[in-house]
């Protein structure tokens, strides 16, 4: 499937300690046999998501945007239960009663509500087909040894729009699981130390199951450009960067 990209640039950007979220964001439309997709870049791990005339949103965090301004959601997923992925004031703000809100077990212990899906299940919400990919760590770990995300408590989503396949990773590292991928479209991979991956590894992930759009998300101070010097040889995978640090 082809995709044209559309650029939409918002204008603001995150303000010192204690300013208000920005209220403007970074947008790409991808045009695809079913429909445009838009793809707003809110912020580290939290984006938004427009497809059909639904709105998804991931990680909702009221740090990265004001959730009483932002529209309301057909459906919510929420990777892991920390608290830069699970807000349950933005939450509050964007759910309705007719909301599908997808998540981890630990999430819904949390927020009190949802779906939970394992790593591995499949379901069908709000008119997406949704897959829980595993989302964890190998080798960073914390002073005691163990890992910042375990294994089977974090969830990547793949979100199908139409025919167009969307990955978004949670937090995690370069897993033997994300070989298994396929057919993925856009790939949104963490990048952020030490909680996540490096370059390197972003790119090795990448290499492994080779989506044709791979955005880096949840960058921290990493530097973005490494990812596009690393994968420059990869001919079939378009690097792009925006705020998402």
């Amino acid at each position: 499937m082809t995709i044209v990209i559309g650029l939409i640039a918002g204008v603001s950007v995150l303000g010192a300690a204690g300013a208000p979220p920005k209220t403007t964001f970074e947008s790409d439309v991808l045009k695809t046999a079913k429909g445009d997709i838009k793809l707003t870049f809110i912020g580290h791990g939290t984006l938004m998501l427009e497809f059909d005339g639904k709105v998804v949103h991931i990680d909702p965090v009221s740090d990265y945007a004001d959730y009483a301004r932002q529209p309301k959601a057909d459906l919510i997923l929420i990777t892991h239960e920390h608290g830069d992925h699970l807000d349950p004031r933005a939450v509050a703000q964007i759910a309705t009663d007719k909301t599908a809100i997808i998540l981890t077990e630990a999430c819904r212990a949390r927020l009190g509500k949802g779906s939970v899906m394992k790593n591995g299940d499949k379901t069908t919400a709000a008119g997406f087909a949704i897959e829980a990919v595993p989302a964890y760590n190998i080798k960073h770990t914390r002073p005691d040894g163990a890992p910042f995300h375990p294994k089977g408590v974090g969830n990547g989503y793949v979100i199908a729009c139409g025919e167009t396949k969307i990955y978004v990773a949670g937090d995690t590292e370069n897993i033997p699981e994300m070989a298994a991928l396929e057919g993925i479209e856009v790939a949104f991979l963490p990048m952020n130390l030490p909680y996540t991956m490096t370059p390197e590894m972003v790119a090795a992930a990448a290499k492994s199951f080779k989506p044709k759009i791979l955005y880096p998300y949840h960058y921290g101070k990493t530097d973005p450009r490494a990812l596009v010097d690393l994968l420059a040889g990869e001919k079939d995978i378009e690097v792009r960067i925006r705020e998402l640090r």
